[in-house]
C-alpha cells in the first residue's frame, strides 16, 4: 500500500471545526481572565474529560452543582448552551476534507466527544456524512492521548498504524499516535495541513 491510499483519520474540534469554551462561559464574566480563573477554579479540564469519556451531562452538571452551588446556573447553561462554542466549520479543513473524499481516500474522526452532544454536529454539519466512520471517546469510555483509544480505532478501521495518517491540533495526542507507528500532521492551520499532505505525496 502506498501512501496515497492510507486511512485518514482526523480529529474533529479545532481541526473541522472551531470551538471555543469562553463563548459559552463569557456571557457571565467581565473579560477572558475571568473566564480562565473560573475554569481553574472549578477544574474545568478534568470535568470535560469525563464528559468527552461518556459521563452524562444532566449528571456532570448534577455533580458540579453540588460541589459549586454558588455556579450552579452557570453549568446549567453550559450544558443547553453547549453549541454556542462551536462557532463554525473550519473551511479550509473541510475543503480538504472533501478533496480527500473525491480521491478516494477512506475518511475517519478521532475524536475525544461527547455522543450525545455529537448529534447537533451530524445536525449542523453536511460533512460529517463524508466519513466512513467516526470514532467517539464517549462511546468508548476513553480518551486521547490513552493508547487504548487508538487501538479501539485501529480496529475498528481494520489496518495497522503504519497504514493511517492521524491529524490532530494537540501534540499528546501527535506523540502517542507517532508512538504507536501512524504518520501524524499535528495541524496547524488548513494552509499548513495542505502543505504536509502534499510532502506526503497524499494531494
Amino acid at each position: 500500500m502506498t501512501d496515497s491510499r492510507k486511512a485518514i483519520i482526523f480529529d474533529f474540534g479545532n481541526v473541522l471545526v472551531h470551538w471555543d469554551v469562553h463563548r459559552i462561559f463569557g456571557r457571565f464574566f467581565a473579560d477572558p481572565a475571568a473566564v480562565d480563573s473560573f475554569l481553574t477554579e472549578v477544574r474545568y479540564p478534568e470535568w470535560n474529560e469525563r464528559l468527552d469519556a461518556g459521563l452524562p451531562f444532566a449528571k456532570g452538571v448534577a455533580e458540579l452543582s453540588q460541589a459549586f452551588p454558588q455556579y450552579a446556573h452557570i453549568f446549567r447553561a453550559y450544558d443547553k448552551s453547549w453549541l454556542d462554542g462551536v462557532t463554525g466549520p473550519i473551511h479550509g479543513s473541510v475543503d480538504i476534507l472533501q478533496r480527500l473524499k473525491q480521491a478516494g481516500h477512506p475518511l475517519y474522526v478521532l475524536s475525544n466527544f461527547s455522543v450525545e452532544k455529537f448529534v447537533h454536529m451530524w445536525e449542523q454539519y453536511s460533512f460529517v456524512s463524508l466519513f466512513d466512520g467516526i470514532i467517539l471517546s464517549g462511546e468508548h469510555h476513553l480518551i486521547k492521548p490513552d493508547p487504548a483509544f487508538f487501538q479501539v480505532a485501529l480496529h475498528r478501521i481494520g489496518r495497522p498504524p503504519q497504514e493511517c495518517l492521524f491529524i490532530d491540533d494537540h501534540l499528546p495526542n501527535i506523540e502517542t499516535a507517532r508512538g504507536l507507528g501512524f504518520t501524524t500532521i499535528h495541524f496547524q492551520s488548513p494552509e499548513q495541513l495542505e502543505r504536509e499532505l502534499k510532502t506526503l505525496k497524499i494531494l
